[in-house]
């Protein structure tokens, strides 16, 4: 056959020998690493197939971050540990590193309470996570409706959703309401369907008022068919609330509610839509203003 250039049985022989797949890091080497890495190496460990992302290895790493700076020597530091706990997937433990510390005011104490708020909702603590929330922005619960905390999240809405899984649908559904929009509504529907209906009805009463208020006239007429729905749902008659939508509904010259509330079974095209052009939800300011 002659002699085969060298490059040719190179080749041929890289063909003939399988690469083997990266072993997991061996026992005694990683009990070395475990106590000579440091805290970036054992949050990035945490995660890695061949360190520590194996077996009872992660709980081990957990543990030697808990240990590894007992008497916290600055913020940044207590905050790195907690993060890296938390990455680790141990929401508890990362609570545990940020009662180390507590800062008073400023940016460190916005920054500390809002990585207590990721521990506390990621370990379903739900009442820490709700009181997160609120010291966050000093109690004014409207700031929540601007302040993102990440994948899309508001915080008006994760405040709601802690308050619910409390068992406290009245408070979730008033949190809500304090910055309504469609999807915010047809929540606090579902909450306030299951609370008391007189606390529920006096709720909405109140964000009626705000509604006029405000001029938010296509809202206060969503509100007053809520109401209508809660009260003919608990047995009533829904007399007021209807009342006041017809007369709110023809103030505004929206004809689709006022066909919703007679329950008309054939629908005129001439009539508008809330969600189109010249309905109800595009109702700006009047120099009239209608009343609820």
């Amino acid at each position: 056959m002659g002699i085969q250039p060298l490059p040719m049985l190179l080749s041929l022989l890289a063909a003939a020998i399988p690469l083997s797949e990266p072993q997991p890091m061996a026992e005694e080497r990683f009990q070395q690493w475990l106590l000579e890495s440091d805290l970036q190496q054992l949050e990035l460990g945490c995660t890695d197939p061949l360190i520590g992302a194996t077996g009872g290895r992660q709980q081990q790493i957990r543990d030697r971050l808990l240990v590894l700076h007992p008497a916290p020597d600055s913020f940044e530091l207590v905050m790195a540990n907690a993060t890296a706990l938390l990455t680790c997937g141990s929401p508890d433990s990362a609570a545990r590193v940020l009662n180390r510390i507590s800062p008073a005011v400023g940016e460190e104490r916005r920054r500390w309470l809002r990585l207590r708020w990721q521990a506390a909702a990621a370990g379903l603590d739900h009442r820490e996570a709700a009181l997160a929330l609120r010291r966050l922005v000093n109690g004014d619960l409207i700031a929540l409706a601007s302040l993102e905390l990440g994948d899309g999240r508001l915080g008006l809405d994760q405040l709601a959703e802690h308050e619910a899984a409390l068992g406290r649908q009245q408070e979730a559904a008033a949190v809500l309401l304090l910055a309504l929009n469609t999807q915010r509504l047809a929540q606090a529907a579902d909450w306030l369907a299951s609370a008391d209906a007189a606390a529920a009805d006096q709720l909405l009463e109140q964000t009626l008022d705000q509604a006029a208020a405000d001029q938010a006239w296509g809202l206060a007429v969503e509100l007053l068919e809520l109401q209508l729905r809660l009260q003919m749902a608990a047995g009533g008659d829904g007399a007021r609330p209807r009342q006041r939508l017809q007369r709110l509904a023809a103030q505004l010259d929206d004809r689709y509610s006022l066909w919703r509330l007679e329950g008309g079974d054939e629908l005129d095209l001439g009539l508008r839509s809330p969600r189109q052009p010249g309905g109800h939800a595009a109702v700006g300011d009047s120099p009239d203003a209608p009343s609820p």
